[in-house]
C-alpha cells in the first residue's frame, strides 16, 4: 500500500506539469496573441510593403518629370500651356470626357495645324 502511495505521487508531478504546460500552449496558440495574430500581422506587413514600393514607384517617377521639367524648356512650356490652358495661333483644343483611368491633367488636347 505504501508503495501504491509513492507511485501515484510520483506522476502527480508530472501530470500536473503537463496539464499545465497544455493549457499554456493552449492559451498561447488559440489566444488573441497567438497564430491568428501573428497570420494577421503578416498579412499587414505585406499590404504595408507593397503599399510603400507603390510609393516608391510613383515617388521616382515624380522625380524624373521634375528633373525633364528643370532641363527641357520644352517640357516647361508644354505643362505651362496645359495648366493655363494656352493655345498658339491655330491650334484647335479638344476636350474629352474625363474618365475614370486617367488624370485630370489628361482631358485636354491639342491638335496642331496642319500644313
Amino acid at each position: 500500500m505504501l508503495s501504491n502511495l509513492l507511485n501515484q505521487r510520483k506522476w502527480k508531478a508530472p501530470a500536473l506539469i503537463g496539464i499545465t504546460l497544455l493549457g499554456y500552449a493552449w492559451v498561447t496558440i488559440r489566444g488573441p496573441q497567438g497564430i491568428q495574430a501573428l497570420v494577421d500581422k503578416h498579412r499587414e506587413i505585406r499590404r504595408l510593403e507593397e503599399e510603400n514600393a507603390a510609393l516608391a514607384l510613383e515617388n521616382k517617377q515624380r522625380h524624373e518629370r521634375i528633373e525633364r521639367l528643370e532641363k527641357s524648356t520644352s517640357e516647361q512650356e508644354m505643362e505651362i500651356r496645359k495648366q493655363l490652358k494656352l493655345l498658339r495661333p491655330g491650334e484647335t483644343t479638344f476636350i474629352l470626357p474625363e474618365s475614370e483611368q486617367k488624370p485630370e491633367s489628361d482631358h485636354v488636347k491639342t491638335q496642331e495645324p496642319s500644313q
